[in-house]
């Protein structure tokens, strides 16, 4: 009963992180539409998320810094790869890509966790992970409208690799870092490393970033450019990272992976609420079969491991 209530709360938090990592990309709009470079607003959004974070995190942590002293260097590596990484190398890939070809790349992170967990951990996938795989990322080559001109560039492959590295980073280290630290420390104290990231490659001049402060266009009003900046860090960074970090810990970084492809449903119907972008037909076909390849990984994920018997000295195996 209580593994059920784990599982329940685990695909809870999953697909809240799911949902409110899928707005991310309607808030943005608003601002990079006004002016803003991409990465000046993805900085300001996760500084932002941090310093919303961090009061909660040091009550938290109270008494304990030496936790997260002797986990400095898990956290550096998460929130440069995770955090700051993973946003690095997709605004990079969108800039000789087409910003569905870039994100089929970058979830195919959640095949990386698969092939983690068998290569470090031993976990081969059996078939219905296998098919649930397959079925997913189909989902999502009609989820993300990749029938039509998709024009592909070596380099820009490349870095839509990278950024499903850093994805598949995001899921592993979440499920993986010490017990001790609450997700709240995990995420506040990882956004510092990745803005402070995204801030020094825009002082190299790596990043451009700009920023324009007057009323935006949102959701058919002009409104001041706090309220997305607010949604973005409130809304899809804080509760996001937050709830994904638990949501790892709870199912695993596979099932929690797979879980996660729901952001791009999540990203499509809040772009139909906010936005007014209807889907059409095919990306609703490719939501249901993104559904179906999770529901597959779940059902494997629910089948008794293999049982291996030992075969006695002397007696051959059959």
């Amino acid at each position: 009963m209580l593994h059920q209530r784990t599982e329940r709360a685990g695909l809870g938090m999953a697909l809240l992180s799911a949902a409110t990592f899928g707005t991310s990309g309607s808030f943005a709009r608003s601002l990079t539409s006004a002016g803003w470079s991409p990465a000046a607003a993805v900085a300001a959004r996760i500084s932002a998320a941090a310093l919303i974070l961090a009061l909660p995190a040091a009550v938290l942590l109270r008494g304990r810094w030496a936790v997260l002293r002797r986990n400095i260097a898990t956290i550096t590596i998460y929130g440069v790869l995770a955090v700051a990484g993973a946003q690095v190398c997709f605004f990079n890939a969108i800039q000789t890509l087409s910003v569905g070809v870039a994100l089929l790349l970058e979830y195919s992170g959640t095949v990386l966790v698969v092939v983690w967990m068998w290569g470090r951990h031993g976990h081969r996938p059996r078939r219905l992970t296998a098919a649930g795989s397959a079925v997913a990322l189909l989902g999502l080559v009609f989820m993300l409208d990749l029938v039509g001109d998709s024009r592909l560039d070596a380099v820009g492959v490349l870095w839509g690799l990278g950024a499903a590295i850093g994805l598949a980073t995001f899921f592993v280290m979440s499920a993986d870092t010490d017990s001790d630290l609450p997700p709240v420390v995990v995420a506040s104290s990882g956004m510092i490393i990745g803005a402070a990231t995204l801030f020094g490659l825009g002082a190299l001049g790596a990043l451009p970033m700009h920023a324009t402060f007057g009323n935006v266009a949102f959701a058919g009003h002009r409104v001041s450019w706090l309220i997305p900046l607010v949604g973005l860090s409130l809304v899809a960074a804080a509760v996001a990272y937050v709830a994904g970090i638990a949501a790892a810990r709870l199912l695993g970084p596979k099932l929690a992976s797979f879980v996660g492809l729901t952001e791009v449903v999540f990203a499509v119907l809040f772009a139909w609420l906010l936005l007014g972008e209807l889907p059409g037909g095919m990306q609703l076909f490719g939501g249901a079969l993104i559904v179906a390849g999770i529901a597959l990984v779940r059902i494997d994920e629910l089948r008794p491991a293999p049982v291996r018997r030992a075969v006695r000295p002397g007696v051959p195996a059959r």
